[in-house]
């Protein structure tokens, strides 16, 4: 069903939307009983490697797990299938960037490059938030490996399961202000953005401008987001 879901989408679409803002949302991913799911096991300690409490660090205030390999049926179908589709993007961008590298087509070889560079544990990670949560700007890298494309899968419904919350991006455009984006996806939805940065054409050819996300403050109730993230890490 989420292979012939990410199979059935529209990709050209969704490149031509990361390639104009960096990001793009693919709506209804997620059934309701599949985000539930996600949700319940949240408490299970077999599920996860790692909690990290993010007021300890700075990084704001909520947690977040990251998740033990073997990852759950559903994120390693999800990983896998949309991989292929997102590899194209970022070797688009790194060769209008004028960057030497190019990422392969299969998730299986970024998986092994990771791993020669000792970068063996899960990225997956699951993310809770209750009142006064928030989420500071950042960028998801973890080594020298890294894909320059990430996902969120939005697992509660905005202003009935939580209010306020929202998924903050920022566009540092070189020698100007930041621009600052808001979404709010619905519950089931998910969210495709670059970790780091995105090419934008200027009068010269192509510029590189800078891009970080956070959440903004969780006013009330609770708020569950499933992170993928497509490299290993070595911690």
């Amino acid at each position: 069903m989420i292979k012939q879901k990410l199979q059935e989408a529209d990709w050209q679409n969704i490149t031509e939307t990361m390639h104009t803002n960096g990001y793009a949302i693919l709506p209804n991913l997620l059934s309701d009983q599949q985000c539930d799911a996600l949700k319940a096991e949240y408490n299970n300690p077999n599920t996860y490697r790692k909690t990290v409490v993010m007021e300890r660090y700075r990084f704001g205030l909520g947690e977040y797990k990251y998740f033990n390999y073997p990852l759950p049926e559903i994120i390693q179908q999800i990983r896998t299938n949309i991989y292929p589709q997102l590899a194209p993007i970022a070797n688009t961008w790194f060769r209008a960037l004028n960057i030497d590298k190019q990422f392969p087509l299969e998730h299986a070889e970024l998986l092994q490059q990771c791993h020669q560079n000792e970068q063996q544990k899960a990225t997956v990670l699951i993310l809770k938030y209750g009142k006064g949560g928030f989420n500071t700007l950042h960028q998801d890298l973890y080594g020298d490996i890294y894909f320059p494309i990430q996902t969120v899968l939005f697992l509660n419904e905005p202003d009935q399961d939580f209010t306020g919350g929202e998924f903050v991006l920022t566009q540092q455009i070189p020698r100007a202000q930041s621009k600052a984006i808001v979404l709010k996806p619905r519950k089931g939805d998910m969210l495709i953005f670059t970790t780091n940065f995105k090419p934008e054409k200027g009068t010269k050819g192509y510029y590189r401008v800078n891009m970080k996300h956070g959440v903004s403050e969780v006013k009330s109730g609770e708020r569950f987001t499933l992170g993928i993230i497509f490299h290993d890490a070595l911690s």
